[in-house]
């Protein structure tokens, strides 16, 4: 059976653009006028083998009983009761109104699933897209640009997980693994504190001087971007500007390299973190490499000036202690020494960079996902919760790039965090997930949609 969603939010946001775009067709009339739309529109979709019953519907604002805007509010009330799901559009260039609020109060009335998309956000940076996102209570937004049919690949992704009532079969999985796996350009991004060798190493990499270094820290300002190839692999490679403590962040310009380096994070599909040899797993270095777990990257390790270190045996040895112990969440992530400066080690890098890209875009089928839950459960079974225990009926996966699992049962909003983490390490473990953040959301009939 198709999802039925209902596009709702309040007037002149793009819903009706949108219900073109993922209808592939203009069977709404689009224009910057507010409240053109006054009557449901239904369409059928295929969002990336997505099947989708869609309702466009008119713009949400209170009004006189009897009134026009009261009849197309009541109109809105009607699609919403009829929706497994509704997608609440919002304005990113806009920012939040009163009148988003006011959709928002009547949504979460409803009982209805939400996710939230943020439109025209072309341009707009994602902080303040996200502000305006948590600021509403629904989580963070889907970045769309209906117009230019950006971030539908998000949104399809946002969809799964409320789509599979039933487990896919392994074949399913089989083939949209498949897709995924294609043969695509690796984004690689380049990070780490200022003066560590970043800019080295990429010129390193691509045999030229494609980024100015300097001892002086601070010397690249904006990401540095190089298309390069390594082996039969198109590679777009993102040198970035050092990263400080925010206390010691002051000029704008340093403010704006930040900003741009965490627009290369979100860029990238794998993050090398840089540390200098000497002084690894500093304080900054732990936030960065917490800030790209939380993106859902996936992470190396460079231990650059390598070549300084004595004891290069026992001092590894030591880092892949303190990474797994201080960064769980990316327990295993590859660790490698180079020296940017003479080449040693560097014929390790990309080798690693390569198995961290297939450990991220690696699916688990479902049958194995569910020995693996039975297990899992039976020697660590959840709590009760009010005198019943919280069942957990079956998991599968809603995506990779990073792995994301779905949890299906009952109470399971009342699943305590320990569980859940438990759950994580041993997903790691069972289906050789080093490194990459894992994502678990839970889906149960009190609460649908929650990211563990």
């Amino acid at each position: 059976m198709p999802l039925t969603v209902a596009i709702v939010g309040r007037p002149n946001v793009g819903k009706s653009t949108l219900f073109n775009r993922l209808a592939g067709k203009k069977l709404a009339i689009v224009d910057d006028t507010p409240g053109v739309t006054r009557d449901r529109a239904w369409a059928s979709s295929n969002l990336g083998g997505l099947e989708l019953r869609l309702i466009d519907t008119a713009g949400y604002d209170k009004g006189a009983a009897e009134s026009l805007l009261a009849r197309m509010a009541e109109q809105t009330k009607a699609a919403i009761k009829n929706a497994d799901i509704c997608l609440f559009v919002i304005d990113a260039r806009e920012g939040l109104t009163a009148g988003d609020q006011i959709v928002a109060d009547a949504l979460r009335k409803s009982g209805k699933p939400v996710i939230l998309a943020a439109n025209k956000s072309e341009g707009k940076t994602d902080a303040g897209i996200e502000a305006d996102g948590y600021a509403l209570g629904f989580g963070e937004p889907v970045a769309i640009s209906a117009e230019h049919g950006l971030g539908l690949g998000e949104l399809r992704d946002a969809l799964l997980p409320f789509s599979q009532d039933v487990p896919p079969t392994d074949e399913q999985e089989t083939v949209e693994g498949a897709a995924e796996s294609e043969i695509r350009p690796l984004r690689l991004a380049i990070v780490g504190r200022p003066n560590v060798g970043k800019s080295s190493l990429l010129n390193r990499l691509i045999g030229e001087e494609r980024a100015l270094t300097s001892p002086e820290a601070g010397t690249t300002r904006d990401a540095v971007l190089a298309e390069w190839r390594w082996g039969e692999r198109e590679v777009l490679l993102h040198d970035t500007a050092g990263l400080r403590r925010k206390a010691r962040v002051s000029e704008k310009l340093e403010k704006l390299s930040i900003q741009s380096t965490l627009h290369a994070v979100r860029f990238a599909d794998c993050v090398i973190l840089v540390m200098d040899a000497r002084e690894t797993l500093e304080k900054q270095d732990l936030t960065i490499a917490d800030l790209i777990a939380r993106e859902g990257r996936a992470l190396i390790f460079v231990a650059n000036k390598w070549d300084e270190v004595k004891n290069r045996q026992s001092a590894m040895r030591e880092l892949r202690e303190r990474a797994d112990r201080l960064l769980p969440q990316v327990a295993g992530a590859p660790i490698v020494g180079v020296s940017a400066l003479t080449g040693e080690g560097m014929e390790r890098l990309m080798p690693a960079a390569m198995e961290a890209d297939r450990v991220w875009n690696k699916r688990v089928p479902t049958a194995e996902l569910n020995r693996f839950l039975q297990g899992a459960l039976a020697r660590h079974p959840p709590p009760a919760v009010s005198g019943r225990r919280i069942r957990v009926r079956y998991m599968t996966q809603a995506k990779a790039r990073p792995p994301t699992f779905v949890l299906f049962g009952n109470q399971l909003s009342a699943l305590p965090e320990a569980n859940l983490r438990y759950l994580k390490h041993g997903l790691r473990a069972a289906f050789e997930l080093p490194g990459t953040p894992i994502r678990i959301m839970l889906r149960s009939t009190k609460n649908p949609y929650a990211e563990g």
